[in-house]
């Protein structure tokens, strides 16, 4: 079982590559958005507590989203977790090690998809005008400048986690720009090593 964390800007390909290692090794992808919007449509008493949050606007504080994480991961899974969306502070990567401490668990591997950004802003506008050529739902935020702003959000917030994984010694990385099935030999190169 291994237990991994994706990180990258958005767009760099961590939803893409996650479900292809839930294809191709059995692992769970724990999306926060995800599991927050289950949680939500669940009517359990968590759920209930998550709607009420998200319809006053606010955002869902940490001490939640690890209670979410324990509830996924106590139900187990074969091939390991991938959490994507979290963490994205330092004060989550703590709480998270802390829960997998708890558990019994380990991170096993911390893998960044790194890209530049201005081909990543290309690329996210240009899926973007696909899709809407398409006749397929697109973002309201996949523009240029949206993008930009996304970006600076994830260098202030996201980005000091590489420093974090870095000296823990488990932060490897991963040409993010390359072709998808090459970016996915590159992470199964890292996790069979």
């Amino acid at each position: 079982m291994t237990n991994i964390i994706l990180l990258g800007p958005p767009g760099a390909g961590k939803g893409t590559q996650a479900k292809k290692l839930v294809e191709s090794r059995n692992m769970i992808q724990l999306s926060t958005g995800d599991m927050l919007r289950e949680a939500q449509a669940s009517g359990t008493e968590m759920g209930k507590k998550v709607a009420a949050i998200m319809a006053e606007g606010k955002l869902v504080t940490d001490e939640v989203v690890i209670l979410l994480i324990h509830e996924k991961m106590s139900a187990g899974a074969e091939g390991g977790f991938i959490f994507d969306g979290f963490p994205r502070t330092l004060a989550q990567a703590d709480a998270l090690a802390t829960l997998l401490e708890e558990m019994g668990q380990s991170l096993d591997e911390v893998i960044e998809l790194q890209v530049e950004d201005e081909v990543l802003v290309d690329r996210i506008v240009n899926r973007a005008e696909e899709a809407r050529a398409a006749g397929l739902p697109v973002r309201a935020d996949d523009n240029a400048e949206s993008v930009k702003i996304r970006l600076m959000e994830y260098y202030k917030k996201t980005a000091p986690l590489l420093g974090y994984y870095y000296a823990k010694g488990n932060l490897s990385a991963v040409d993010g720009l390359a072709s998808i099935d090459d970016v996915e030999g590159s992470i199964a190169a890292i996790l069979d090593k």
